[in-house]
């Protein structure tokens, strides 16, 4: 397979072996590799059932690996790292989501590219809008700026 580029969505909430969360992602991209551009690192309030604010980070990566291999690299480092099962929203060291392929869209077991949920989601799209404000959603057309300042504007009832 030919190099192709991803966008790559980080998040942590707890210290684990490299220090606190911001630590956490900076050594996370370390392992990732393969780095064309990093989002500085933003902090977010949590969702869900969590209480500690998140460290969310965005990067663009260039590899030859198809979706579920990179997906597969990027579970382990997960692992590496600390992350165990968990309920969704929980506390977690590192949390690592592909967002979107230079390919286009992606759909397998286990998979869906881009991410579902990327559109709704200001700790994905503001980090991005720093490092990808012009690559389009092949699903929507919009590009992550468009998404971003959809996110921003007042919702009416």
């Amino acid at each position: 397979m030919a190099t192709t580029s991803y966008l790559i969505a980080l998040g942590s909430n707890r210290w684990g072996r490299h220090g606190p969360p911001e630590r956490e992602l900076r050594a996370a991209l370390d392992a990732i590799g393969g780095i064309v551009h990093a989002a500085p690192v933003l902090r977010t309030p949590p969702l869900g059932p969590s209480r500690r604010r998140f460290a969310n980070a965005a990067a663009i990566i260039a590899t030859d690996e198809s979706p579920p291999r990179l997906l597969a690299r990027l579970k382990a480092i997960e692992r590496d790292f600390g992350r165990r099962g968990a309920r969704r929203w929980a506390q977690r060291v590192l949390d690592l989501d592909i967002i979107l392929w230079s390919e286009g869209a992606w759909s397998g077991p286990g998979l869906t590219v881009p991410h579902p949920a990327f559109r709704e989601r200001d700790f994905v799209l503001r980090p991005a809008v720093r490092i990808a404000p012009d690559w389009r959603d092949p699903l929507t057309g919009l590009s992550i700026r468009q998404l971003a300042e959809r996110q921003c504007k007042p919702r009416r009832s």
